[in-house]
């Protein structure tokens, strides 16, 4: 069932970014995958395997050999760093979680400061997470979502899945493909010549992500050999993120709601061959930005977006997060269901984002091949509930457990960075001759100046 899942998703992923598939050329190592009521191993080779088939068609290389390890992939979308003589850091916030309402669960999202305190706002402060529960305890779940989310937090009332299809937003969300995908006017002919060994080796790409989706995708560019700036807003800090995400970036510091730098965003803006961004649907566009603006400032920009929630409908810009979105696409309660379990059961990793990291990376991959073939620009929209959709469509087999980590899936060299020395998990997809290395260690945010280099 795994094979067929694997198939199947990598078809749906293809098709829609309009690239031609050479399954025969693509070997899958199949040793073990994660436990879940959806393919989540599934997702994660074939989201890999579709930046693969992406970086061959940019390399007009579609019958050179192209692997991935499905079980390295797994982890991946969990960590592929570890720290040596040090604990990793903690990855929620001891606020953040699944609460009992009056008439259901919810999700609630703390991790970022002014979220907590938005949450704080409506609930009160508590001294501990049991106290938390019992104010919860008080409310409906969609009148404490709606609440948190007015107050500028982020919360998720769990719903089943025919509820979500039947709910405003999930319609629309099921409307929406995968990719949209528009072409823009001729621009001059790129810069970059794309050397085999380090395909992006030149190009340059403007960050404007945060937390897992879009870093993702940026670091896999800068494993291809991109310039990659990370632009973050002055205060703005991941600790939970920002060793497993930085690798190979430079990060500064913008304030692009300041006039200033908004002027500076429009110089480094006209030097960028990409531009991948998470802000809300309209964000750019009210700072000015928007995707006519940008490609007058870069003409032939590859331009690649996310949203939590897609690009139309009542939710397209609510604040959204990973674990939001399976608690309310439906993926929640189904795992719920599937393990006959009395609370909300979600993937065991962050699936939605890590897979529509590699999806919006293949999308860059394809816009650099219609900028140096077309010489043209190239936008793409993405989302985590479009990419929910896509897993849910598709159910599990029986899982055979994961092989636990060892010596030999690191890669041979400590990975020294200011933080203090790591391992770091060999990266599961190859493509022959075209190595994802990365020339830098993780940094952190704000630790470089906002310019080109």
């Amino acid at each position: 069932m795994v094979n067929l899942s694997f198939s199947a998703l990598l078809a749906a992923m293809i098709q829609d970014l309009e690239l031609s598939e050479p399954l025969r050329q693509i070997t899958v190592r199949r040793e073990g995958e994660l436990d879940a009521c959806f393919p989540v191993t599934g997702l994660a080779t074939a989201s890999m395997a579709s930046a693969g088939i992406a970086l061959q068609a940019l390399l007009s290389r579609q019958n050179a050999p192209l692997s991935v390890d499905q079980r390295l992939a797994s982890y991946w979308f969990s960590a592929s760093h570890f720290p040596l003589n040090r604990p990793s850091a903690a990855l929620w916030d001891e606020f953040a979680g699944d609460y009992a309402t009056r008439d259901g669960w919810i999700r609630l999202h703390t991790n970022a400061r002014h979220h907590r305190l938005a949450m704080e706002h409506v609930l009160g402060i508590s001294k501990d997470k049991s106290e938390l529960a019992q104010r919860v305890a008080d409310w409906g779940k969609i009148e404490l979502e709606d609440a948190v989310v007015s107050a500028g937090g982020c919360a998720a009332a769990m719903l089943k899945h025919d509820e979500w299809l039947a709910h405003p937003h999930g319609k629309t969300v099921a409307a929406e493909p995968l990719f949209w995908q528009q072409y823009h006017a001729e621009a001059p002919s790129p810069a970059y010549a794309l050397p085999p060994a380090r395909p992006l080796a030149g190009v340059r790409v403007l960050d404007l992500t945060r937390i897992i989706a879009g870093p993702v995708a940026t670091r896999f560019l800068a494993g291809l050999g991109a310039k990659v700036l990370r632009l973050d807003p002055p205060g703005w800090e991941e600790p939970t993120l920002v060793e497993e995400i930085t690798l190979g970036k430079r990060c500064a510091r913008l304030d692009l709601k300041s006039s200033a730098g908004r002027e500076l965003f429009k110089t480094l803006l006209a030097g960028a061959d990409v531009l991948v961004h998470g802000y809300r649907a309209d964000a750019l566009d009210a700072l000015g930005f928007d995707a006519e603006t940008r490609q007058i400032l870069s003409p032939g920009l590859v331009d690649v977006s996310l949203n939590a929630w897609g690009w139309r409908g009542p939710w397209r810009n609510k604040r959204g997060f990973d674990s939001l979105v399976q608690m309310s696409s439906g993926i929640a309660e189904a795992g719920q269901r599937w393990k006959q379990a009395e609370r909300p059961h979600p993937l065991p990793v962050q699936a939605l984002d890590h897979a529509t990291g590699y999806l919006m990376a293949a999308a860059v991959l394809k816009g650099l091949k219609v900028r140096h073939e077309q010489h043209r620009g190239y936008s793409a929209r993405l989302s985590l509930a479009r990419t929910a959709a896509l897993l849910m469509a598709h159910p599990a087999g029986e899982p055979t457990s994961l092989a636990a980590i060892d010596r030999h899936d690191f890669q041979p060299l400590i990975e020294w960075s200011e933080f203090g020395p790591a391992n770091r998990l060999k990266f599961p997809l190859m493509l022959a001759g075209t190595p994802v290395t990365w020339e830098t260690p993780p940094a952190a945010l704000g630790s470089a100046t906002a310019a080109w280099w």
